[in-house]
């Protein structure tokens, strides 16, 4: 099983990556310089270890995490299509995947519609690296792009 400690530690080796902490769940965020605004402050990546935020991946259970990962559209629709946009009465996106299975990318219970993809306690890091990669150069790309406009 990958460990938590061990997808830290990947996410953490990316240069200029800053990563916030609350509540024990971690969010990794391209900011070379350390100063962007509060506003665009959007994490490419994020663990989440417990049911602070929802309930529907049962990470409550011991030792559950959850790696959440911010790809590009093409992406996104290459392993799931079209993003759900309908939600339940808890505002999680309805969609036929299983929130709460174990080792399997589905899309993000929440931000699904923004091309964001998740998977609970992974098993090995294969499928991973490559999806962790888009997510940082995605950032990146946006990084710059904000830089771009401010100084031009």
């Amino acid at each position: 099983m990958t460990s938590l400690d061990e997808l830290d530690r990947i996410l953490r080796q990316y240069a200029g990556v800053r990563v916030l902490e609350a509540q024990d769940d971690f969010f990794y965020l391209y900011d070379p310089e350390h100063d962007l605004p509060a506003e665009r402050q959007q994490p490419f990546a994020t663990i989440v270890t417990g049911d602070h935020y929802e309930k529907v991946s049962r990470l409550d259970e011991p030792g559950a995490f959850r790696l959440n990962l911010g790809v590009t559209k093409p992406t996104y629709v290459n392993l799931f299509g079209t993003p759900p946009t309908e939600r339940d009465a808890d505002w999680v996106l309805t969609t036929t995947h299983n929130y709460a299975a174990r080792d399997t990318l589905f899309p993000h219970p929440f931000y699904a519609s923004q091309y964001w993809i998740a998977i609970t306690n992974p098993t090995g890091l294969d499928q991973l690296h490559p999806l962790i990669d888009e997510a940082y150069g995605f950032a990146r790309r946006k990084y710059s792009n904000h830089r771009t406009r401010q100084t031009g």
